[in-house]
């Protein structure tokens, strides 16, 4: 074999502490596969002194000098997992721009901006590889890199977030409301301390901005992406759900078509929305990851599996380990971001799709009448309407679904439902995804 090729590993936390070990496990099959051994040169940290238990690593190796890490000349190959914008962009900068290629987990900075990444890349000569930035171990980018080059993907939708998504499982499966199932969350150990970036979807808008852009050819930041969190969703809505033969997903949603102009555009949201329980996507529970990926030739395909925690990502970090290791032995680095569409994104008012709404109203005559003609006024076009006995008090619950519409019409639909005298609140708004 060859010299090895040496690593300066950013971060030990619960997934750089899965990377040495699996570095340590697998080392005679990963030198087998790569044609060189791996060797850890230096682990950057925060602070020395932390017990680390049993970590299989020389403790000489750490050291709270990242920049200093990264700059040594037998570094070859730089592994990020600390995460946040700064200084993890301007260490990765620094590495690519000197001809060190970069794996890294940091899906916040790719989605601000992985633009500033790429373009060191190509600067230095150097791989920048990123598949344990989104849906954990699941093989998701690397085939939405390579695997799809030659076909046009019109859609990815997927559930990117397992906090979330075990959140919305327990709600179903137990009726339970939010406060609860996110309490359950918390106690086994989905949901941090802090739960607002799961939540309110800031997690899973960044990974659909890394979607989006990959399966597009268009560079798409956080900052595109129409993004609603599920601390609203009630048990309610829950139990409206499965009334029609639904679920409640948090899903990021990316599409590629024209828009009322007749330009190519994308256009990128993360939202909860009922689904259909007939949709690949709705038997996807517990804090399990699943994305589904329309194509014009391969037709549709459904990557799935766990979307988190330490072993799950370091398998896809060293996955991409062993494909740059391989590639600096070879004298080669993997093509650069392919951006070259440039395709305008999509405001979230003209993406169209469907509503579930529903209100509280006066019951009396001329009520659905009066509701009707709100909606005629927008050009909503009423897909259902239910009528049943309010939960309290005199009035009545109307149960309303869309059919498909641009979501600015359904959004000025819903606000001038609320001002109206014979509606005492509106209850609940969730979009429909994937039906007819």
């Amino acid at each position: 074999m060859t010299s090895p090729v040496r690593l300066a590993l950013l971060g030990c936390g619960t997934v750089g502490s899965d990377v040495v070990r699996l570095l340590h496990e697998q080392s005679a099959d990963l030198a087998a596969r790569i044609g060189a051994p791996l060797e850890i040169a230096g682990i950057a940290v925060r602070r020395l002194g932390r017990d680390r238990g049993d970590l299989p690593v020389d403790p000489a190796l750490f050291t709270t000098d990242a920049l200093g890490l990264i700059k040594r000349d037998d570094v070859d190959v730089v592994v990020e997992v600390v995460g946040g914008i700064e200084p993890a962009r301007s260490w990765l900068v620094e590495a690519l721009r000197a001809g060190k290629s970069v794996v890294t987990a940091n899906k916040a900075l790719l989605a601000e901006d992985g633009a500033t990444l790429h373009d060191a890349a190509a600067e230095g000569g150097a791989d920048l590889y990123y598949e344990a930035s989104v849906a954990g171990a699941i093989p998701l980018l690397r085939p939405l890199r390579e695997s799809l080059h030659g076909d046009r993907i019109n859609q990815v939708t997927g559930i990117v977030n397992g906090t979330t998504n075990f959140i919305l499982s327990a709600m179903d499966a137990t009726g339970a409301g939010f406060a609860e199932a996110l309490e359950e969350a918390t106690e086994l150990g989905y949901a941090e301390a802090d739960p607002t970036a799961d939540v309110e979807g800031f997690d899973a808008a960044a990974k659909a901005a890394i979607l989006a852009s990959l399966a597009f050819h268009t560079r798409v930041t956080a900052a595109d992406v129409h993004r609603e969190g599920i601390t609203e969703v009630s048990a309610a809505d829950v139990a409206s759900a499965k009334a029609m033969g639904c679920t409640i997903k948090l899903l990021c949603i990316a599409t590629r078509g024209a828009d009322a102009a007749g330009r190519e555009t994308v256009s990128v949201r993360v939202h909860p929305a009922m689904i259909p329980l007939t949709h690949p996507l709705a038997s996807v529970g517990d804090a399990f990851n699943a994305v589904f990926v329309e194509a014009e030739a391969a037709g549709q395909l459904m990557f799935y599996g766990r979307g988190a925690g330490g072993a799950p990502t370091a398998s896809a970090v060293l996955g991409d380990v062993v494909a740059v290791a391989r590639n600096r032995l070879a004298g080669v680095h993997a093509a650069s971001e392919s951006a070259y569409a440039d395709l305008p994104v999509r405001p979230m008012g003209e993406a169209l799709t469907r509503y579930h709404i529903s209100l509280d109203v006066a019951d009396r005559p001329g009520v659905l009448e009066a509701v009707a003609g709100v909606f005629a006024r927008h050009e909503v076009s009423i897909a259902t309407v239910r009528q049943a006995p309010a939960g309290a008090g005199p009035g009545a619950e109307l149960v309303i679904v869309t059919h498909v519409a641009p979501d600015a019409a359904l959004a000025a639909t819903v606000r001038q439902l609320r001002g109206l005298d014979i509606v005492r609140s509106v209850t609940s708004v969730l979009r429909v995804e994937g039906g007819a």
